[in-house]
């Protein structure tokens, strides 16, 4: 079956959960978390698992999914004190004992997530075929953990320029 995945998390949690404490690091994921729950449905995706300071979502077609990370980064820029970042990737995959995706394309999106900076949706080239979003710049090739060859990723655009 063929899905397209976002893994999403915020940049220096943990951190912040030192310096802030508990209380405070708890208000930023429930803001989180209330920001995902809020916007995912109007998207069509859904969110399969949450991942302490973030999120394993899935849909079934790439533009819906982008659009929902791109909708939840601007919310979460404009009311979180820690800025998101996201891997995208879509392809076909496994559903193991029917609630768990795995495969490659699954740990693509996680580990495009890791590679991503602080603010940045950073996609699996390919999960962007028939779409029209845009781009901050040509592909790159990214070597990313436990992938033998590099992937082409793009960064996506999630603010109007000038913004």
């Amino acid at each position: 079956m063929r899905r397209t995945f976002a893994f999403l998390d915020l940049c220096g949690f943990t951190e912040f959960d030192d310096l802030h404490g508990d209380e405070a690091a708890l208000a930023t994921l429930r803001h989180l978390r209330s920001t995902v729950r809020e916007v995912a449905p109007r998207y069509g995706v859904r969110v399969d698992k949450w991942l302490g300071d973030g999120a394993m979502i899935v849909g079934v077609e790439s533009e819906p999914l982008v659009r929902a990370v791109i909708a939840m980064f601007v919310d979460l820029a404009d009311r979180q004190t820690l800025p998101p970042r996201a891997g995208i990737a879509a392809g076909d995959v496994i559903l193991l004992e029917g609630d768990d995706y795995v495969g490659r394309v699954v740990n693509l999106a996680n580990r495009l997530c890791d590679e991503a900076q602080a603010g940045q949706i950073l996609a699996a080239e390919h999960a962007l075929d028939g779409t029209d979003l845009n781009t901050d710049g040509p592909p790159v090739t990214v070597r990313v953990k436990g992938f033998h060859q590099p992937i082409q990723a793009v960064s996506v655009v999630w603010r109007p320029t000038g913004a």
